[in-house]
């Protein structure tokens, strides 16, 4: 029944959506039925273009949130586990987080071109900030009983920053890669909107510039609902990855 009430708003805004095309409150031209738009999806579906040009997408989007984490979350870790790393690097990271990541987007395509590099890398160093950070809190953060006692044992540094660190900064390193993930879909299609053949950000651009508007709005909603899925698989991740702490 609570799953009932949590997703009433969406299908109100179904309803809503529905009924504003078809009254005639708003434009047409401007906003489709939703069911005109559903329809368009199954054409689109069938045809085979939104399942090419999605695989295309995912593709870039989870190479680029692949290589962020696993980058990201071991320059966190270092930042926070040994001081040189954390003078060297932590001004870099201050000055980079708050630019807009989508003003890389014209370096790296003059880096590696049109193709889909440019956009793994865009998502690459967009996503790495939030993982690091995270990461960094996270280690920054650890019990330092559990550190005291760990060394009063005789570990080793590396066996503390394994059993005792990592473990710490895992709670704030998943945060930090839930807002990567959100992160690499608002980068991937602003990238193919502007320099892609191919993928959803592309399809959104090129079927809004033909005027089919039903198709775009469909595209639309496509990125929207793949988005809502990967952040709820990735929640219900979390939650088994967090069990130890309960």
């Amino acid at each position: 029944m609570s799953a009932v009430f949590r997703y009433l708003p969406l299908v109100l805004l179904a309803a809503g959506w529905e009924l504003a095309a078809r009254s005639g409150a708003v434009s047409q031209l401007a906003m489709p039925p939703l069911s005109q738009v559903v329809l368009a999806w199954v054409e689109m579906v069938r045809s085979g273009e939104l399942i090419a040009n999605g695989a295309s997408s995912l593709w870039r989007a989870g190479a680029g949130l692949a290589l962020a984490i696993l980058v990201g979350a071991a320059l966190g870790i270092a930042m926070a586990w040994w001081r040189p790393v954390n003078a060297a690097l932590g001004p870099l990271v201050e000055m980079f987080y708050p630019m807009p990541k989508s003003a890389l987007i014209p370096v790296t395509v003059l880096w590696l071109g049109f193709g889909d590099g440019s956009k793994i890398l865009l998502i690459f160093l967009g996503c790495m900030l939030p993982v690091t950070i995270g990461a960094f809190n996270g280690a920054r953060g650890s019990d330092q009983a559990l550190v005291w006692s760990a060394r009063s044992m005789g570990a080793s540094r590396l066996r503390m920053l394994w059993d005792v660190v990592v473990p710490s900064a895992l709670p704030e390193m998943l945060n930090g890669i839930r807002t990567a993930l959100a992160l690499a879909f608002i980068l991937l299609v602003s990238a193919e909107l502007i320099v892609a053949r191919d993928g959803l950000g592309y399809l959104i651009g090129y079927l809004g510039a033909n005027g089919t508007y039903d198709a775009m709005f469909a595209v639309v909603l496509t990125v929207a609902f793949l988005g809502f899925a990967a952040d709820r698989a990735y929640q219900a991740l979390m939650q088994r990855l967090l069990l130890w702490r309960e």
